[in-house]
């Protein structure tokens, strides 16, 4: 079992103490989150753990010849080659011990009779064989195919990418290396849902141990079995899914904070007698010993979450529109390569939530331009309905946000007056908190940026809101203040996300674009993902391009077209049965076909090693390899005998 433990590791910087005493222990099988406010350490702790930073103190300790990778959350840049050869570079650690190996042949041919060597060089073909070595080729495909890369980019040259996939490429060369422990600083930042979902189970099927910020609830439900808690320098371990320490969480913070508020009526109460009576003689000594019982008390003051404080605010009131918001009129949108959007036709309906869904590249941005008035360059018809009025967020939002002031007079120049009291506590809710607030527009980051143009939006007086990305830059806390506000909104909602509990949370309707098609779903995301995974399985039948698949409609459909029992002789959860069966089936003759497959590959190998001079004209050398041929021999006669007997089956 490999592994990564510290002991009572600390850290500071300057005055604050980021780490105090933090003790963790890593291995194979732990499916671990971190977090923590936004700035509380979590990144210094995980560079720590790579062993890219010095604590202060404490112990790090490794097994010996543990691999550990480590993915930060920006700033990575790849150059000077092709994606394929740059993602080849994630098997250094295989090259290396082939290095190994082809070394001690060297000395095993000097001298033959040298147990030790020939033990080593046995050890290490072993290792090698065991960690995927040889079907590193099929896995870097299937993980840059997994993240979202096509075949076609394998050949381009890696300086060609941009900034996210700079990232995406990171990320696969963190997955291929087939570490013991990794250690993923927001691995989803630049992920889009599809390859969310694909990372999900990587990580579910993963059988080392692994560690990741992530600010994706569903992601984290669905990846870890224990949640560490990073605050004031102090790390607790939770058992659970992310949900689930949540709510423990909740259950802790409620105590927490009765005795915060009851330590702050005390800290009220001793300060207006200081102010008071700490210029009279008479009331001195007492004041004095009161000032010694604040500062005893502001030496020991409680601190709250920020993640954890409930904020909440709703929408400035969205004036009064027809009952049809929107119609779409045969819009087609060109780019050079073939139509993108190609005769789409919808109409929106007043409170609805819906959500653009379709891969990279199928026009989700465009739509949403298109429908926002920001790209004209299109054809067809958008008609809003009577008395709509739209606000649009999307990604070059923060372009627009200049100037000199800081953010919160930014932000009251732009606000509803009634809102204004309200605005320390919402732009505390999309992190800035504290003095954040007098920073000044002109030197915010564009994440920053990205933030205070989401929230200025948010307080303008419109009924259809078209949001593009808008949970980007967005921690977990500032995702469920803002999922709240759009839920309790009394306009329309059309939006773009790669956060699968956010869109599930907020959709009730699914617009699927794909390029140059679409499909309409008239049921939440839920349903959507349901219908997808039952098209997949051939229990429904897809629908064409531009039809309707309506919830209760569809379902009664389905109902009507399956066959009877006497026609079948097999019922409804009989044939559910026989599909998950058949399921398993195809399952077992593809592991079959790889396991064929690899043995081949081997052999080739093994063949190829036999025509080489120097071995065949090695007598002991080439008995060792015909050996190994042989092994195989039988072993593909099994496997070929038990792929032959699976394939029946199925048939």
């Amino acid at each position: 079992m490999a592994f990564v433990q510290f002991s009572k590791v600390s850290l500071s910087f300057g005055d604050r103490d980021i780490l105090k005493d933090v003790s963790v222990n890593l291995a194979t099988g732990t499916k671990a989150a971190l977090t923590g406010t936004n700035g509380a350490g979590k990144s210094t702790l995980i560079k720590i753990m790579a062993g890219l930073v010095e604590p202060d103190s404490g112990e790090r300790i490794t097994q010996k010849d543990a691999r550990i990778a480590y993915l930060p959350q920006s700033g990575l840049v790849h150059e000077g080659c092709s994606l394929k050869e740059e993602s080849d570079k994630a098997f250094l650690w295989g090259y290396n011990i082939q290095k190994q190996i082809d070394a001690l042949g060297e000395q095993m041919a000097l001298s033959p009779d040298n147990s030790r060597l020939a033990e080593e060089h046995a050890a290490l073909l072993a290792k090698l064989e065991e960690s995927g070595w040889y079907r590193r080729e099929m896995l870097a495909e299937q993980v840059l195919l997994g993240l979202g890369f096509s075949r076609e980019d394998f050949s381009r040259q890696t300086e060609e990418f941009s900034g996210g996939w700079q990232m995406r490429i990171a990320l696969a060369k963190a997955l291929m290396c087939t570490p013991d422990i990794l250690l993923l600083d927001e691995p989803t930042n630049y992920l889009d849902i599809e390859a969310r979902n694909w990372l999900e189970k990587f990580l579910s099927d993963f059988k080392g141990g692994f560690l990741l910020v992530s600010h994706d609830r569903y992601f984290l439900d669905h990846t870890v079995t224990e949640v560490y808690e990073l605050f004031n320098g102090d790390l607790k371990r939770y058992s659970g899914n992310f949900s689930h320490y949540e709510q423990v969480r909740q259950v802790e913070l409620e105590t927490l904070i009765a005795e915060y508020e009851k330590q702050q009526a005390e800290i009220q109460h001793l300060e207006e007698f200081i102010n008071r009576f700490g210029y009279k003689a008479t009331k001195a000594a007492q004041a004095q010993e009161r000032q010694k019982m604040l500062d005893k008390l502001l030496e020991n003051k409680i601190e709250i979450p920020e993640s954890l404080k409930k904020i909440h605010f709703t929408f400035p009131p969205a004036p009064h529109s027809g009952q049809i918001v929107l119609t779409l009129n045969q819009i087609c949108k060109n780019y050079g390569n073939g139509d993108v959007i190609h005769n789409l036709d919808f109409v929106l309906e007043k409170n609805e939530r819906l959500v653009v869904a379709g891969k990279n590249g199928a026009g989700k941005s465009t739509l949403l331009r298109i429908i926002s008035g920001a790209d004209k360059n299109f054809s067809g018809e958008v008609k809003t309905g009577a008395g709509v009025s739209i606000g649009y967020f999307s990604q070059d939002s923060a372009e627009k946000i200049t100037g000199n002031q800081t953010i919160l007079e930014y932000m009251e120049s732009r606000s509803p007056m009634e809102l204004i009291p309200k605005l320390r506590d919402m732009l505390g809710a999309f992190l800035f908190r504290g003095d954040d607030v007098f920073k000044t527009i002109n030197v915010l980051s564009g994440g920053e940026k990205s933030r205070i143009a989401l929230l200025e939006l948010l307080l303008k007086s419109v009924n259809l809101l078209v949001l593009d990305e808008p949970t980007n830059h967005l921690d977990m806390h500032s995702k469920d203040v803002l999922l709240s506000a759009l839920k309790d909104f009394g306009g329309t909602v059309i939006f773009v996300s790669h956060d699968r509990g956010f869109i599930e949370d907020l959709a009730t309707r699914v617009l699927e674009l794909h390029p140059g098609s679409y499909r309409n779903f008239s049921g939440d995301y839920k349903y959507y993902m349901q219908r997808l995974e039952d098209e997949a399985s051939g229990i429904v039948q897809p629908f064409t391009s531009g039809t309707v698949a309506e919830k209760k409609t569809a379902e009664k459909t389905e109902q009507l077209e399956a066959p009877s029992k006497s026609e079948t002789k097999l019922n409804w959860e009989e044939q559910k049965k026989a599909d998950a069966l058949k399921r398993k089936l195809e399952k077992e003759v593809e592991k079959y076909e790889q396991q064929i497959s690899d043995a081949e590959e081997k052999k080739s190998r093994l063949e190829l090693q036999m025509a080489d001079p120097e071995v065949y004209s090695n007598g002991e050398k080439a008995k060792s390899i015909q050996k190994q041929i042989d092994q195989i021999d039988a072993e593909l006669e099994k496997l070929n005998s038990l792929w032959e007997e699976a394939a029946a089956k199925i048939m």
